[in-house]
């Protein structure tokens, strides 16, 4: 299973389990899932790195410009998360001319920053 499918999932089913209820002796998951999970978690940890996924969740494949305008950010920080994120496997980049254009390397990550929105209300 991805691990993105994985957050999300397992997510929603320690939210419907009873209170009393041992969720890690319910889960059967061992440490490198957990491990796997922080590692993307942690990707993930910034206001700008959650507001690229939204901007590329809801338009699709957009160039830095294109993400620029729309986020009222530098370029240089832009493009510091941007490479930060194609380098932990998070986006995808397709060069042409000049330009580079990012999408996200699996739409799961939309049901990602979901849960993560849906945890803070």
């Amino acid at each position: 299973m991805n691990i993105c499918s994985y957050i999300c999932l397992n997510f929603f089913n320690m939210m419907e389990m009873e209170k009393e209820t041992d969720v890690l002796e319910r889960s059967k998951i061992d440490r490198s899932q957990f491990e796997e999970a922080a590692y993307i978690l942690k990707a993930l940890a910034n206001e700008t790195r959650l507001c690229v996924i939204m901007q590329l969740t809801r338009d699709g494949e957009k160039s830095v410009t294109g993400l620029m305008e729309q986020m009222d950010c530098e370029q240089s920080l832009l493009s510091h998360h941007l490479t930060d994120m194609r380098a932990k496997g998070i986006l995808r980049c397709r060069k042409s001319g000049k330009n580079s254009f990012y999408s996200l390397s699996d739409k799961r990550f939309s049901n990602v920053l979901k849960c993560i929105l849906d945890c803070g209300n």
